[in-house]
């Protein structure tokens, strides 16, 4: 192996490293909240342990993918490794839930950084030809996190202690940091003049956070019309005026306002967001409806849910594959597809359908969203110059994050409303029988306490059967939802440029 290729590997391996991190760290909090709160307390701050990590990394994604196109691609890469070394040390020597939020802050906008970062350096590390196989790789490191992340944070919380979950990225981290910083080379021109879109920054992370937070607190069930959610919605709108006015004028704006104009850019973007709208509603709201409608266990249900992540790698990966041969835009059509057939099959999910069908189901939407995720990346980097690779990436991953949140947002408050309701009509019909009137008011306020063994053995079967018709009925309208945004996927990947001499056009 010579010098030249012995160091591109290095670089790959130190990059899908960081990318690895970052995943896995994403899979492996739900094993350790139930010890870090019965260590720390906190139990009303427990969603924003989750939700703090998820919002930081959704704000750095396109400000690390525009500072990438201006300054060098090795000190960001470094830079955010490091963050996310430091933040987990920080998240690991919490004393307080509060501490451990601010912690986890700062770890996911390292975190952001990295995922920018490590597909931007894929990408430049890689020939235009060569290029989807090498970004494959980063979703073959998201299957494996999805394998290994359960078991790694359940035998680390078992045999050591929930602090080791974060302790345990400082040694891994440290080889990501150094492999980085010894091998990579930039390979692309960077600005000479460089001037930072500050007011863009700002008015941009605004309007994510506020518009990403009204919809986590509307999936965790806050009432559409409460004052905070119109708050939130309204500095959404009045920030995101102050951001287009911004970028008009900003000499280099954080998100060019003229890039909505072309055609890669605009359907590539908007077509992964709906094809992320449906999967990641499926994804999050499948186990409520294994568990609670159809009564399988969480082993169960974790083999279900496995075989969706493997299926979205193996479709990453043939579309690296495939994808210079037989071109993006028909691997996007696929794809669509694949998520449309996955989403009309859940749509025809009853209280009595059998295990094999959720696992078909699932596998489907799974794999068409390893196609889409990969194919709309390429047709977007595609649509742009080189210069501006750094946008064009993490444009797609945060169309991607946005549109699982909205959608897990959007489905979550209404499926949860529709059980609520289903859950008080069969309240006042009186066909509680001889269950306990706290039992079933426990079950209301959280149906998740239907999954609990110990719940069920305290229900007899005619009165179970309805509470999980009533779980089937409310999560019903999730797949709706899934399979509407599913065909507007479909729809725009119909309109994708063809070929490389359409990307440009509007």
């Amino acid at each position: 192996m010579n010098l030249q290729i012995k160091g591109r590997f290095y670089i790959i391996a130190s990059a899908l490293m960081a990318l690895f991190l970052g995943a896995l760290d994403t899979l492996i909090m739900s094993a350790a909240m139930p010890s870090i709160v019965a260590d720390l307390g906190g139990l009303d701050l427990y969603s924003w342990v989750f939700s703090a990590y998820l919002l930081s990394r959704a704000v750095s994604l396109p400000i690390f993918g525009k500072l990438a196109d201006l300054f060098k691609t090795k000190n960001l890469f470094l830079f955010s490794v490091a963050m996310f070394i430091l933040s987990s040390l920080l998240a690991g020597v919490s004393v307080s839930m509060t501490q451990l939020i601010v912690a986890r802050v700062v770890q996911g906008i390292g975190a952001g950084g990295c995922f920018a970062l490590v597909t931007i350096v894929l990408s430049e590390v890689s020939t235009p030809e060569k290029r989807g196989k090498m970004l494959s790789l980063g979703s073959f490191v998201w299957g494996l996190a999805s394998v290994l992340g359960p078991p790694i944070g359940g035998f680390i919380v078992y045999y050591f202690s929930w602090q080791w979950i974060f302790y345990m990225n400082i040694p891994l981290g440290s080889i990501s940091f150094l492999g980085i910083c010894l091998y990579f080379k930039e390979t692309r021109q960077k600005r000479s003049d460089v001037s930072i879109d500050g007011w863009g920054i700002t008015t941009l992370s605004v309007t994510i956070l506020s518009l990403l937070t009204a919809f986590l607190l509307t999936g965790q069930g806050t009432p559409w019309h409460s004052l905070k959610i119109i708050g939130l919605f309204v500095l959404t709108v009045l920030t995101g005026i102050g951001f287009f006015y911004v970028e008009k004028r900003a000499k280099e704006p954080v998100l060019p306002v003229e890039f909505f104009s072309v055609r890669g850019f605009k359907i590539g973007n908007c077509a992964v967001f709906f094809s992320s709208f449906a999967v990641f509603s499926i994804v999050a709201y499948s186990p409520l409806f294994i568990q609670g409608a159809l009564g399988e266990t969480p082993v169960q249900l974790g083999m279900v849910m496995l075989a969706l992540s493997l299926a979205w790698s193996a479709g990453a990966l043939i579309c690296g594959q495939v994808a210079h041969r037989i071109g993006s835009k028909p691997n996007a059509i696929g794809g669509a597809f694949l998520i449309l057939f996955g989403s009309a099959m859940a749509l025809a999910f009853t209280a009595s359908t059998p295990l094999i069908f959720c696992y078909i189901a699932l596998s489907l939407a799974g794999m068409g969203m390893g196609f889409s995720s990969i194919s709309t990346l390429l047709v977007v980097q595609s649509s742009l110059e080189e210069k501006d690779l750094g946008v064009a990436t993490s444009s797609q991953q945060f169309a991607r994050t946005l549109g699982g949140t909205i959608g897990v947002g959007v489905t979550g408050s209404i499926a949860i409303g529709r059980i609520t309701e289903g859950m008080d009509r069969f309240i006042t019909s009186g066909a509680t029988g001889s269950v306990s009137m706290d039992l079933i008011h426990r079950i209301r306020g959280n149906v998740e306490n239907l999954f609990q063994s110990d719940v069920q053995s305290l229900i007899p079967a005619p009165v179970l059967l309805p509470l999980r018709e009533i779980v089937s009925s409310g999560i019903w309208i999730v797949f709706l939802f899934a399979l509407m945004a599913s065909i507007l996927s479909l729809i725009l990947s119909f309109r994708l440029p063809g070929k490389k001499e359409e990307y440009n056009k509007g």
